[in-house]
């Protein structure tokens, strides 16, 4: 008989779900894992800290709509990957958390890394989390794991694996590892809830669409297109459902904040499909400037939970965003729809109307460079496959004012959590999920601080991810708001020095270059992209605006 141990019967788990990468950063407890990971041909992405782990995973599994695994070890190293585990968890993305743990039998004995209880503190940011006991269950409690974290709602799972339990050794046959692992049934919607969504929107005179994450998670594409321009319905996205629309699509309305510039009592819808839409802070939760109280309300949702949170809904429908828009599709075409021609215009000119409130920045000339010339400059200078990474409070703000998607999935910023410093940790796990496509990661200086040890994991795996630096010297959206609430003359805390992210980064060996005139950025872009390298772009940014986005946010205040 063959006799295997508990860490192989891990990875012999996650090569029958399909597995190929793992993120992660090498502990004593994890070696068994490692060892069979290269044994198995699992690539093993490792990083120089946890949280960049646990992003990483993140960014895999949200860039790639498939399952994100990360191994951390005991302890700190545990400790240090909470963030992502709570980061995943609101924004509910799947991924397996692998935690070594001290030895069963060292409990209670002040051994290393040991004395915390990592399964309770990961409960209630989990969808479950486990501690595996006996080295014979580990396949059974990995497919277990790995079915909770990609079946609807999708979300995080943690499983804690002591060491003895990983080196402990078991006849291969006395372990079987199952053949299903994942469960693919989409509900599907209630046929009358149909119906009824069907007859509010051909009675709808201003019906807008909001598509958010879980429409990309169900893979609707393709369904959403045909739905929409066949009845032309405007849409507004948000998350990684920027590109389920192309943006140059004349139905395209821009990000979900883009609706609050339809001011006028006459240019607010009367309808809104939102289509896996979680209402909160990202539909600025019970206020009506996105949407109008006396909007009419079609909410498509996995999650049962989500429905009816903030806002009261005509239409409820749990169920997966593409099994809706398949039945949407079928029903459409019994139905008389009106001509929404004005409505589209409407709204365009509302969008054009915000460029040309922001366009006196593009012209100006001299340095400091305007937040949105940088960022224009940059989506002009990157092709439409290249996958965006947004970091940073402020940063991404400006990003969503010019983003411009053809494929979905390719923008990927901030959630529920608001932690920023994830910038490096994402765009690892992107460009791991798509090695043929180029990732740019745009982040504030802030942001880029907390894991600017990641550029050496760049180098180190070849991963020629480019990063702009958006470089104010300050913790800007607290500056502003200590600026607004305490005056100009009280800042604390929110200033930072000048650092040269470039220097540092070329240190690690990346290509870097300083840009301090907007003429610059082009030809610094150009010059990244061709490199073929890891490389960091510092850009010299003014600190006084504030991005439109954020007015909005402060206004609420």
């Amino acid at each position: 008989m063959a006799m295997i141990t508990g860490g192989e019967l891990v990875v012999r788990t996650l090569v029958q779900a399909g597995v190929t990468n793992v993120f992660g950063l090498h502990g004593a407890h994890l070696e068994t894992l490692f060892q069979s990971c290269t044994k198995h041909g699992i690539r093993i992405t490792d990083t120089r800290h946890e949280v960049a782990a646990g992003h990483a995973a993140e960014g895999y599994a949200r860039a790639g709509r498939r399952l994100g695994v990360v191994m951390v070890t005991a302890g700190p190293g545990f400790t240090n990957v909470v963030t992502s585990i709570a980061n995943a968890h609101l924004d509910q993305t799947p991924v397996l958390y692998l935690s070594g743990s001290a030895a069963l039998r060292d409990a209670e004995t002040n051994a290393l890394q040991a004395g915390i209880d990592q399964v309770t503190i990961a409960r209630p940011i989990t969808k479950w989390a486990h501690q595996i006991t006996k080295v014979e269950e580990i396949p059974r409690l990995v497919a277990h794991a790995i079915r909770i974290a990609t079946s609807g709602p999708r979300g995080p799972v943690l499983l804690d694996l002591p060491i003895d339990v990983l080196i402990s050794t078991v006849d291969e046959n006395a372990a079987w590892v199952p053949a299903t692992l994942a469960v693919d049934a989409p509900p599907a919607p209630n046929p009358k809830r149909v119906e009824e969504a069907m007859q509010l929107l051909v009675n709808a005179k201003r019906p807008v669409v909001m598509v958010g994450a879980g429409a990309w998670w169900s893979d609707a594409g393709e369904e959403f297109r045909l739905f929409v321009e066949a009845i032309g319905i405007p849409v507004f996205s948000d998350f990684q459902a920027h590109g389920l629309l192309p943006s140059n699509n004349p139905l395209y309305g821009g990000t979900f904040h883009k609706l609050a510039d339809l001011a006028a009592a006459d240019d607010r819808p009367d309808v809104v499909l939102a289509l896996g839409v979680r209402f909160g802070l990202f539909t600025l939760g019970r206020s009506d400037r996105l949407v109008p109280v006396g909007a009419r309300i079609i909410h498509v949702e996995e999650d049962a939970s989500e429905i009816g949170r903030l806002r009261d809904v005509a239409v409820a429908i749990v169920a997966d965003s593409r099994e809706t828009l398949r039945a949407f599709n079928r029903a459409a075409p019994a139905y008389c729809w009106p001509d929404y021609s004005g409505w589209q215009a409407t709204i365009q000119r509302a969008r054009a109307g915000r460029r040309h409130r922001l366009s006196a920045a593009l012209a100006r000339s001299t340095p400091p460079i305007h937040p949105y010339q940088a960022v224009t400059a940059v989506i002009d200078h990157i092709d439409e496959d290249t996958i965006v990474i947004g970091d940073g409070a402020e940063a991404y703000h400006w990003l969503n004012e010019v983003i411009r998607q053809n494929r979905p999935g390719s923008y990927v910023t901030h959630g529920f959590l608001g932690a920023v410093g994830f910038g490096l940790g994402l765009s690892i796990g992107a460009q791991v999920a798509h090695p043929e496509r180029r990732v740019l990661c745009l982040a504030g200086d802030g942001a880029i601080g907390f894991t600017l040890a990641e550029f050496d994991t760049l180098v180190r795996h070849r991963l020629p991810i480019v990063v702009v630096v958006m470089n104010n010297r300050s913790w800007g959206a607290s500056q502003h708001f200590q600026e607004i609430v305490s005056g100009a003359g009280h800042l604390v805390g929110t200033r930072l020095g000048n650092a040269q992210y470039h220097e540092a980064a070329a240190a690690f060996g990346c290509h870097a270059q300083h840009v301090a005139e907007i003429a610059e950025l082009g030809p610094a872009l150009k010059a990244a992209f061709a490199s073929g390298k890891p490389v960091c772009v510092d850009v010299a940014i003014d600190v006084g605006p504030i991005p439109p986005e954020i007015e909005l946010l402060m206004s609420r205040q």
